[in-house]
């Protein structure tokens, strides 16, 4: 009886551990193929994004690079699987599998070029575009793109977050638990896409001669293959308006992109993603535009 017993047990734990490496392969494949999860860490594309949300990016908008493939990282056990370590045989190709080109205005994931870290931004210029920032104005192409007052941005002035990051406010020091405004426009794009855009300086307060940093800079050329990438929250964004050599993320290879956002998940306004009871309940499934 025994015996069998230790059979009956083997053959259910073979079973078991079976299951578990068919559902780690199909995930592993849909995630690969498909779509990738993606966790909002910082507030450089709010309010398109905020800290909290949980959205899945379609890797099919673009196609296929090494880009596309997964990593595997667990500090606790040493592990850190890049996508290098996947499909690194991929790395240099001159176009995607089944690939098609971005558009200007979407809302891009791309890993960064250098440090390979994922990261989030809107795609504002294209291969042969010239683009630049005046007076916290965008020119493309030397031609200033439009934009609309809206309603001001108003948020709690708090930590936000996993990494308890506190807001840039438009109207001065702000107390915790106070009101954090910042000006807000719409902006539109030469393609007919618009979208909400975050400024901490007035436009009024720049003819005055303040701006924050990043608001005015030389004029960015964008290579072939490559593109520009912004935040919607333009002064609390590390985008291609910094070069790599100087810590940013300048130009982004068109291999480096992973996919589109298109469609918010769920949001959640605490320190972790599982504290559901802090969930926005005007985010469920929410589009990215």
């Amino acid at each position: 009886m025994a015996k069998t017993d230790n059979k009956s047990f083997a053959a259910s734990a073979f079973e078991t551990i079976k299951t578990v490496a068919y559902a780690l392969l199909i995930a592993g494949l849909f995630r690969t193929l498909f779509f990738q999860p993606f966790w909002i860490p910082s507030g450089s594309m709010k309010d398109t994004l905020l800290i909290g949300d949980f959205l899945f990016v379609n890797k099919m908008a673009y196609g296929y690079s090494y880009a596309s493939c997964p990593k595997i990282q667990i500090s606790q056990f040493g592990i850190n699987l890049d996508a290098d370590d996947f499909c690194g045989f991929l790395k240099g190709r001159p176009d995607r599998i089944l690939g098609s080109e971005p558009e200007r205005g979407d809302v891009v994931v791309f890993r960064h070029p250098v440090s390979g870290t994922d990261y989030i931004k809107r795609l504002i210029g294209l291969p042969g575009d010239k683009v630049q920032m005046k007076n916290s104005r965008l020119f493309i192409n030397e031609v200033m793109v439009k934009i609309n007052a809206t309603e001001d941005f108003v948020e709690v002035y708090k930590p936000q977050g996993s990494q308890g990051n506190r807001p840039i406010c438009s109207n001065g020091v702000v107390g915790l638990g106070g009101n954090c405004i910042k000006k807000r426009y719409i902006e539109f794009l030469p393609n007919g896409v618009s979208h909400g855009i975050l400024d901490t300086v007035d436009q009024d307060d720049l003819k005055l001669g303040g701006r924050l940093n990043l608001d005015s800079t030389k004029v960015y050329s964008v290579p072939k293959g490559h593109f520009f990438f912004m935040g919607d929250n333009r002064d609390n964004s590390s985008d291609s308006r910094v070069p790599q050599s100087s810590g940013g993320v300048g130009f982004v290879p068109l291999e480096d992109i992973v996919g589109r956002a298109d469609r918010i998940l769920f949001s959640s306004a605490g320190r972790s993603m599982l504290a559901f009871w802090s969930w926005r309940s005007d985010r469920y499934l929410k589009a990215v535009n």
